[in-house]
């Protein structure tokens, strides 16, 4: 009895390992955040196994069922839509489950999207914080004047159509003179990291329908600000006509 936690791409589909792939052929089923989003991804590899639906929504009521399966003996991997599960996925309650049983749990390296970004932003990566998603409501306001004085770099998870009013709040607490870098569409095609001041930052996504997934990292209080420079960097062309 043994549950695998296997990072799948968070866009380009090269960038599964040959590990995960042969995990992925060797368990008895598959947990899928999304199991029409795990599909493809099985389809293109050539794999072909059972698919159970584990998501946030039901992870509490399913968890023990899945706990029941791995105690008769079967072998499981957890997957999420994309990236590594438990990083703002589904995942840390059936590891803390699993450790109670005593049943053995395996997490493969593989893609998180934060990563990628924290190292292309320019930041100090030695030390850090991952905020993950913000609240979008209750306690929002008080967690971001916590973080007003916080000197490692920030990190944070960030929907398309929420980016403009969270970049706005971060100017409002963190200041004018904050420097950030919002990276959308990590590993794919139309690939985008902006850095500059966070009004600077602000000005060009005003101007932008916003698409994808996008991590926000905005450098720690009382860092020296970074020299200016080219503050975009695009992978591809500009991508109005995506």
């Amino acid at each position: 009895m043994k549950l695998y936690l296997v990072p799948t791409p968070i866009g380009n589909l090269e960038d599964i390992t040959l590990r995960a792939i042969n995990v992925l052929k060797s368990v008895d089923a598959i947990l899928a955040e999304d199991t029409r989003t795990s599909g493809v991804l099985l389809k293109h590899l050539g794999i072909s196994k059972p698919l159970h639906s584990y998501h946030i929504f039901n992870e509490h009521q399913t968890v023990q069922r899945v706990i029941g399966q791995l105690k008769s003996g079967k072998q499981l991997a957890l997957v999420s839509d994309a990236g590594t599960p438990g990083i703002s996925d589904p995942g840390f309650l059936l590891v803390r489950e699993c450790l109670k049983h005593d049943i053995q749990v395996e997490c493969l390296p593989g893609p998180t999207a934060f990563v990628p970004a924290l190292v292309n932003s320019g930041f100090p990566a030695d030390r850090f914080t991952f905020e993950g998603f913000l609240p979008h409501k209750k306690g929002r306001q008080t967690r971001l004047q916590e973080l007003a004085t916080e000197e490692r770099t920030m990190i944070f998870y960030e929907s398309p159509h929420r980016l403009l009013k969270t970049l706005q709040q971060f100017q409002e607490v963190f200041g004018a003179d904050r420097q950030g870098s919002v990276s959308r569409e990590l590993t794919k095609v139309y690939e985008e990291t902006v850095r500059g001041t966070l009004p600077e930052i602000i000005a060009y996504f005003a101007e932008k329908t916003v698409k994808g997934e996008i991590v926000i990292c905005i450098q720690g209080a009382g860092k020296p600000a970074r020299r200016s420079g080219n503050k975009y960097q695009q992978a591809d062309e500009d991508d109005d006509d995506e």
